[in-house]
């Protein structure tokens, strides 16, 4: 207990308003017992920020606070930010079809004119016409398929396109007009439009408008082998970090009064565009998934990543929950994440009053 109350009031000083109180602590003390008990399998930390204040900080590795925390595909949701950003600098919009920026890959294996139509929110909402399937190991563009390749901007657009046969859901009749499937394809090569977009480095454009401005100042990116920054996945942030940009969203876009990322941007990112799982709809690379605790209905936005890591937005509470694992090889690790939220985080928030 005196250590999560000694890394809370470290927390002050690194720039989150930590409170200068431990009592509201003490409802946080199931947490750590049952994640080190091995419960929750390979936790390696959790925080909690409650109105901008954070309330709950524990490592359960040796890293500790200082530690770049591979959180695998909460990339994605940085990257849905570094489109905003181009977009708000009027360097890029929204509806920009894919294809123009990419005319060295021309042409394509599989040609159809519905290729010219998809656009950056295509990829953003993982409901481009493409046949890509993550979760289906049958798929064409399976993410395992692309990294056997060197050039994984032209592995993305000679996919073929998907077909829609009498059992499943074509785009018309599909909730907000769009057909899901988890694509990490798409996002890795918004990496490369970025690029040419702003005619900086991915990771140049990232430092500049979004990190910088928050104080965050440790990444490390991983590249593909043509030498582009790896938007799909992988990139390393200290948990801190990841809970500014939780707070950034939760905040309309703001950070310590200054717009970082426009509220327009924000809003137009949780809006829901696509049906992605049950209580679970897909903004721009936001997940926006309602639990169901005792009864209540908990409506979040978050960044979710391979094997459990998760930033969760908690928007009528105003909190924000950062998880880190390591249960990257763990089946359904999604849900044992999940599980630590619903049954022990939820409900020691709710011990906290108003």
């Amino acid at each position: 207990m005196l250590r999560t109350f000694a890394l809370a009031m470290a927390a002050c000083l690194a720039g989150i308003h930590a409170p200068c109180w431990a009592s509201a602590l003490s409802n946080f003390d199931d947490i750590g017992a049952a994640v080190r008990a091995g419960t929750y399998k390979q936790i390696t930390s959790v925080l909690v920020s409650r109105r901008g204040e954070l309330i709950f900080e524990q490592y359960f590795d040796d890293g500790g606070a200082a530690a770049l925390r591979n959180t695998r595909s909460a990339t994605k949701t940085v990257t849905g930010m570094l489109v905003g950003a181009a977009i708000d600098r009027r360097l890029l919009r929204v509806d920009s079809p894919v294809l123009p920026f990419f005319a060295d890959r021309l042409p394509l294996l599989n040609p159809d004119p519905r290729k010219s139509r998809i656009t950056v929110e295509d990829f953003l909402t993982m409901s481009s016409l493409l046949e890509c399937d993550d979760e289906n190991s049958f798929s064409r563009g399976n993410e395992e398929r692309m990294y056997l390749v060197e050039d994984w901007v032209k592995f993305t657009l000679d996919l073929p396109i998907k077909g829609f046969p009498d059992w499943t859901s074509k785009p018309a009749d599909s909730p907000y007009g769009r057909a899901w499937s988890y694509c990490t394809a798409g996002a890795a090569t918004l990496g490369p439009l970025l690029e040419r977009a702003t005619k900086q480095t991915v990771p140049d454009f990232a430092r500049a408008t979004l990190f910088q401005p928050l104080g965050i100042d440790s990444v490390k990116w991983q590249f593909q082998p043509l030498g582009y920054a790896m938007t799909g996945g992988g990139l390393e942030l200290r948990s801190r970090d990841l809970l500014k940009l939780g707070e950034l969203y939760l905040n309309g876009g703001k950070w310590q009064g200054k717009q970082v990322i426009s509220q327009d941007w924000v809003r137009r990112s949780l809006a829901p565009h696509a049906h992605a799982r049950e209580d679970t709809d897909f903004g721009y690379f936001w997940w926006l998934q309602t639990f169901h605790v005792s009864g209540q209905a908990i409506q979040t936005y978050g960044m979710y990543g391979t094997g459990g890591n998760k930033v969760y937005v908690l928007p009528d509470q105003g909190v924000v929950v950062v998880i880190t694992t390591t249960n990257y090889r763990l089946p359904g690790a999604g849900a044992v994440t999940d599980s630590l939220l619903t049954s022990l985080i939820v409900p020691a928030l709710t011990g906290l009053g108003p």
